[in-house]
């Protein structure tokens, strides 16, 4: 009892109210203080209405399948203009190609009458057709016989290189064998070393 009445009177009226004021002027500055530091999270529901999401119930519009991989076009969309050109250049191309076939190729009954009419003799038309044969074979001719000299220096450098390797492997042979000979005959001074010991 008297650790009770010393502890009371050893407690100033001071101290008491002095930690009752520090607690009401925390208390009012939490309670009275700028809302935006207790502030709550924003949550999902309060975003822009303007904010798109995915919604899995619509169906949204994908690239029509054309052909290239994945069975979708191999061209970028914003470059159709381009895809367009490109293939209207190489139609063009094509039938160019296809006139040019018809026209220089086999003439038919109707071209040989047009070629005759138009002054070039039969005669002359078969000369300029034996030439073309002959500049063709003359051509062939030549384009073999460079095959030739070629396929001859290959196998000219071939016997060559051969030749200096069957030299190189004759050498290292011997030095192998020499060097052989030496340890074989070290492991045999070494046997006789060793029994005599």
């Amino acid at each position: 009892m008297k650790k009770i009445s010393a502890w009371l009177n050893n407690i100033r009226p001071v101290k008491i109210l002095t930690v009752f004021l520090a607690g009401i002027f925390i208390f009012l500055t939490q309670a009275c203080g700028d809302p935006g530091i207790a502030k709550q999270p924003p949550q999902p529901d309060a975003q822009s209405p303007y904010t798109k999401r995915y919604d899995p119930t619509k169906d949204y519009p994908l690239s029509a399948p054309a052909g290239g991989m994945n069975n979708f076009s191999d061209v970028d969309p914003r470059a159709r203009g381009t895809e367009k050109a490109a293939n209207d250049k190489s139609e063009a191309l094509s039938k160019n190609a296809q006139r040019n076939v018809e026209q220089k190729g086999i003439d038919s009954t109707e071209q040989y009458g047009r070629n005759f009419q138009k002054g070039t003799p039969l005669g002359e038309r078969a000369k300029n057709l034996g030439e073309d044969v002959g500049s063709s074979a003359e051509e062939l001719g030549e384009g073999v016989a460079k095959g030739t000299k070629r396929g001859i220096e290959n196998i000219k450098e071939n016997t060559q290189n051969a030749a200096k390797s069957l030299t190189k492997n004759a050498q290292r042979a011997g030095e192998d064998a020499g060097k052989n000979i030496q340890r074989t005959a070290e492991d045999a001074s070494d046997a006789v070393n060793r029994t005599v010991r």
